[in-house]
């Protein structure tokens, strides 16, 4: 969990204060409080980091599962009795921008499973193999 910028700074200043009010009681004990302060704030960063690398590690899986329930989904529908889709279908069917429209057809075009008719333009369409 990510605390707030101002959080960390009270915290940090917090300990820096309370290492420097114990020096004046007993320098060792001060020593020993600054050392654990470090190793706690080594610690935490790790650990921040951690889970900012665990969380781009999720996302990115997200948004590769959701990519290839579209192109199933795409590919259902070309199953289903509409054996001619154009980008524009897709777009609407899976509400997603012309380009990620052309990069699925692109994709299922190498896989094999599809293919492009047509040269360019509002004239293309494709069909499943």
């Amino acid at each position: 969990m990510r605390m707030p910028k101002k959080t960390e700074g009270i915290i940090s200043i917090s300990a820096a204060l309370f290492v420097l009010f114990s020096a004046m009681f007993n320098p060792i004990f001060s020593v020993v409080l600054a050392v654990i302060a470090l190793v706690g704030l080594g610690i935490y960063e790790f650990m921040k980091k951690q889970s900012v690398a665990m969380s781009a590690t999720e996302t990115k899986n997200k948004q590769t599962e959701n990519k290839e329930q579209e192109k199933k989904a795409l590919l259902d529908f070309m199953e289903s009795g509409n054996q001619l889709l154009t980008n524009e279908h897709v777009r609407m069917m899976l509400g997603i921008s012309e380009a990620t429209a052309t990069r699925y057809f692109d994709e299922l075009e190498k896989e094999g499973k599809i293919r492009q008719v047509g040269k360019e333009g509002a004239h293309v369409f494709y069909e499943k193999i």
